[in-house]
């Protein structure tokens, strides 16, 4: 079996029923992305519209594309319409792009909320105050043509395994809470995206629905 193909094996062993993975080709050439198609892989995940819309053009059709990176409003184009489920939703000014391209075009685009929960300052993200004040004077009056799927969050960089545990366990409280407040009895807000190549199993075991693995399957950029 070719590597990349047990790689992904070996990963859809570890995950538990309703748990999906986005195999993270960013940077990786579209040979690789068509290896790990034929393995079964469906989901792929981009973090350049570029490179996103470079790929798309000669891939498969039926892959399901995932924009999974810091998005700035002037690429919000190039992204609408091509990728099924935008992961970082970082700031107010980008959810109201993303509306004001999916009005133009009549869609209703499915996007995740980031959410800051790591020590670092470096991610990007709202916080949960900001969330709230979001849902209660923007969100369902503004932008009717997005449609809210769950939220996403990057642990801490650290081998602290207690600490990222605790930074995912305080994102699912969140993403209840936001849930019951908000949307309850909305199936469609059902998402959570948050576990990489290194702690991943941790974000499952706290109620990951979406991991996001790149290294693990096709190895360092």
């Amino acid at each position: 079996m070719p590597a990349i193909a047990r790689h992904i094996q070996q990963i859809k062993d570890t995950l538990p029923s309703g748990v999906r993975l986005v195999a993270v080709s960013k940077t990786h050439p579209a040979s690789l992305v068509q290896e790990a198609y034929e393995a079964g892989q469906r989901i792929f995940g981009e973090s350049r519209p570029q490179e996103l819309t470079q790929k798309a053009a000669h891939l498969p059709s039926d892959i399901e594309w995932h924009f999974i990176g810091h998005l700035q409003t002037n690429k919000v184009k190039q992204v609408v319409g091509l990728a099924r489920l935008i992961h970082a939703v970082d700031s107010e000014r980008l959810l109201l792009e993303i509306e004001k391209e999916a009005a133009k075009r009549a869609l209703h685009v499915a996007c995740l909320l980031q959410v800051h929960i790591a020590a670092e300052e470096a991610k990007f993200g709202f916080s949960p105050d900001e969330l709230h004040h979001l849902f209660a004077q923007i969100f369902f009056s503004k932008t009717p043509h997005v449609q809210l799927a769950g939220l996403m969050g990057m642990a801490t960089n650290t081998d602290d395994h207690k600490q990222v545990s605790r930074e995912f366990r305080g994102l699912k409280h969140l993403f209840d809470q936001i849930k019951q407040t908000y949307f309850a009895g909305e199936a469609s807000f059902c998402e959570l995206s948050m576990g990489m190549s290194g702690d991943y199993r941790l974000a499952i075991d706290e109620g990951s629905t979406l991991v996001r693995i790149g290294t693990a399957i096709f190895g360092e950029r």
